[in-house]
């Protein structure tokens, strides 16, 4: 794939609509395009968070151990980043992320990540609202739980 079809689809994603081409050019060239089959990890929870995927094509799902074995917390398509929170919190990954289906990622190194968050504030207050966003799913879903116990 050449620079200029990952730029192509990098405009594509709602979180990087707004970041200049030239800039989508550099994250394009100082990203990794990387592919997953079905029931290959990502990463795993406890690990070092020194990456964000952004999902390209296919799906993930995030889980964590529970008492009774790995619980699904989510299932992510196209356009949708993950690993971001290790990042954003320095701390370890909170959970496991295998695709789900064959996946297509752009794997944007932890350095790169923060960088592009700096520079631009827009797109920080889109993983934010993100993070805000699946933080309400999870509390719902969690009080669905909870009523049903």
């Amino acid at each position: 794939m050449t620079l200029d079809t990952e730029v192509m689809s990098l405009r594509q994603v709602p979180l990087f609509r707004e970041v200049e081409p030239s800039r989508l050019k550099l994250l394009a060239f100082t990203s990794e395009r990387v592919h997953f089959e079905a029931g290959q990890a990502f990463f795993a929870r406890g690990e070092a968070a020194d990456a964000a995927y952004l999902i390209l094509e296919g799906s993930a799902a995030v889980s964590i151990n529970g008492p009774l074995g790995p619980v699904r917390l989510a299932l992510l398509g196209p356009n949708a980043l993950v690993g971001e929170m290790g990042i954003l919190a320095d701390q370890p990954r909170s959970a496991t992320v295998i695709a789900d289906t064959a996946t297509t990622a752009l794997r944007i190194d932890r350095d790169v990540f923060i960088e592009l968050l700096a520079q631009f504030p827009q797109i920080s207050i889109a993983v934010m609202r993100e993070l805000a966003i699946r933080l309400e799913q999870t509390n719902q879903r969690l009080a669905e739980r909870v009523g049903n116990a």
